[in-house]
């Protein structure tokens, strides 16, 4: 089964394209990293996926066939992001009260073992929590419906480090025992590559990258070798993107070897993700082209 798969998919706000004919197929079971400079379309991809908003052109189906919001799919995807919406003035465990009447698959349990674990009193208002606070009671709001797919946008960007480590050990718990599908957004592409095991990448509201994590990095080498045959370079492997310093260049390319005269080394995620992202032409958009 797939988390999703989308065809000719786009969005247009006012005249302006957020998404334009994306063609994405996720399998079920990934941490799926969602990358892409601001304005590449992320949100508007999760917003589709949610529900909370419908393509101006395109398809888009979830956990095997179902239509973003509609009654198959509803409660077995969860949506967060920067916003934590809340009654502001509801206790914390009124608030569970109100998660409990309004989702099936609510697990008590387990929302109380994540606010205790955190230290979240739930005698505490929500609006007078502290951002953090705030941002990890969303998250366990949303993992304690024991949705099938969560969908991420930078929720937790008002996190301390330990906090954001605690929050992703969460996460992937819950991946680990329940089989959750994860779609994440973030900036902090080192958060990622600790956790995501598929990586989308997103670019002028088009798809730029999608392929499991370890088949990008297994297809793809860091070359350094003389600024001088930089050019012949890439008419003997696929370079995505290339520097020069003085009389040394280095490239990221879709090989498994280097050619005569480079030295290579393995990328790493971070790596792969600037490097496409600085060349925008360049694909990497089927497990088939990124193991080539």
């Amino acid at each position: 089964m797939n988390i999703f798969e989308a065809s000719g998919l786009s969005k247009r706000y006012r005249g302006t394209w957020a998404l334009r004919d994306c063609d994405l197929t996720v399998p079920a079971g990934h941490v799926v990293a969602l990358i892409g400079p601001n304005g590449a379309g992320k949100t508007t991809l999760l917003r589709l996926l949610a529900g909370l908003t419908r393509p101006t052109a395109g398809t888009l189906a979830l956990l095997g066939g179902g239509l973003p919001g509609s009654d198959a799919v509803r409660n077995d995807v969860a949506y967060l992001d920067q916003q934590v919406p809340f009654y502001r003035d509801l206790r914390v465990r009124d608030m569970l009260r109100v998660a409990a009447a309004m989702n099936r698959q609510w697990d008590q349990d387990l929302a109380r073992e994540r606010l205790d674990a955190w230290g979240i009193p739930l005698r505490r208002r929500a609006g007078k929590l502290s951002g953090g606070q705030q941002a990890l009671l969303a998250l366990t709001l949303a993992i304690a419906r024991r949705p099938r797919l969560l969908l991420l946008d930078e929720p937790m960007a008002s996190l301390d480090p330990l906090a954001r480590q605690d929050a992703m050990a969460v996460l992937m718990t819950s991946v680990a025992e329940d089989g959750l599908s994860v779609v994440i957004s973030s900036h902090v592409l080192t958060e990622l590559e600790r956790v995501a095991s598929y990586l989308v990448v997103l670019s002028g509201g088009q798809v730029q990258v999608a392929a499991p994590v370890d088949s990008l990095l297994a297809s793809h080498r860091a070359l350094t070798g003389p600024a001088g045959d930089a050019d012949r370079l890439a008419g003997s492997v696929p370079v995505i993107a290339m520097s020069r310093a003085g009389r040394q260049a280095q490239a990221l390319a879709r090989t498994t070897t280097a050619p005569p005269g480079w030295a290579e080394r393995p990328v790493t995620m971070e790596e792969l993700v600037l490097g496409y992202l600085r060349e925008p032409a360049a694909r990497a958009v089927s497990l088939v082209e990124a193991a080539s």
